[in-house]
């Protein structure tokens, strides 16, 4: 070993101890962020833990509400927000992931037409929510006839949270290598079967950022749902029928129900129940989708 290669060597501890400050700042800094979030978290659960646990019981999850809300439980308000999110779902879910792999594989970026549905969807996702309302009461219950109904509800949410979707799906698209998209070419893989086997699974954890997205304001939605599904509390014997979402109802017990300030915290927390619940489905789901096309490509 020559003199310089000795003094290489010998100098690079020096070099990392003086170097690593920086990063320590920065790693700090990333675990303080993440410290505040999860304390944030904690924090809103362990208030409504705080003011729910002593009334709570399982017949709140079980019965009808009585005397608006003030008495009885949310079954039937638990059944209508199900529906809905599953309306939405169904429908933004297959639309969105199509128009994103449209967008991504099949359409030049910097083309006239991928412009103008880029442009399009950064318009809808700033347009208010209750636009949207207004939107598909006019479309859906009046000119398709539904009614106030939670078929009217979930379409509009639907409407809702494809741009999100799109947006989300689109750039995790393509965010993925270029090498494989020019391996699967040279195994002679077509573009769809490239899309499908090779690219969606590598793209899956940011297509499961953009759904958990669209699932939480599917749930948290409530200006555009008072327009469409309507506020009644009775049990739903059909999408047709109107339904009352949790959101409106944890807004309808603090803001119009004397006395309702338990039961609408006791609602907030099956709400943020099903929104982990909802969450980890989709996670596993998702886990199960990609280990198994994975198999498939081994």
């Amino acid at each position: 070993m020559t003199k310089t290669e000795k003094s290489v060597v010998l100098d690079a501890p020096a070099r990392r101890s003086a170097r690593p400050w920086p990063d320590h700042g920065l790693a700090a800094i990333s675990w303080l962020v993440a410290v505040a979030i999860v304390g944030l978290f904690c924090w809103i659960v362990g208030d409504l833990i705080w003011h729910v646990w002593p009334l709570f019981d399982w017949t709140f999850l079980t019965t009808s509400p009585r005397l608006g809300g003030r008495e009885g439980g949310i079954l039937p308000i638990i059944v209508s927000t199900l529906l809905i999110l599953g309306i939405a779902l169904m429908v933004a879910v297959p639309l969105g992931g199509s128009t994103a792999i449209l967008l991504a594989e099949f359409t030049r970026r910097s083309g006239w037409y991928g412009r103008l549905v880029g442009r399009s969807l950064d318009v809808m996702a700033a347009v208010p929510s209750i636009v949207f309302g207004l939107f598909g009461n006019a479309l859906f219950c009046q000119m398709l006839g539904m009614g106030y109904s939670i078929l009217a509800g979930g379409l509009t949410l639907a409407l809702m949270v494809l741009p999100i979707l799109i947006r989300t799906m689109e750039s995790s698209i393509r965010l993925v290598p270029p090498n494989y998209r020019q391996a699967a070419a040279a195994l002679g893989l077509s573009r769809t079967r490239t899309v499908l086997s090779v690219l969606l699974p590598q793209a899956l954890p940011g297509l499961l950022v953009g759904l958990v997205l669209g699932i939480g304001r599917v749930l948290a939605e409530t200006a555009a749902l008072l327009f469409t599904s309507g506020y009644v509390m009775r049990m739903p014997g059909s999408l047709l029928d109107s339904g009352r979402a949790l959101s409106i109802h944890i807004y309808d017990l603090s803001m119009h129900v004397p006395g309702g300030e338990s039961k609408a915290y006791a609602t907030a927390l099956v709400l943020l129940v099903i929104l982990l619940v909802v969450n980890a489905i989709a996670i596993f789901i998702a886990d199960r989708w990609q280990r198994r096309l994975t198999a498939k490509m081994i």
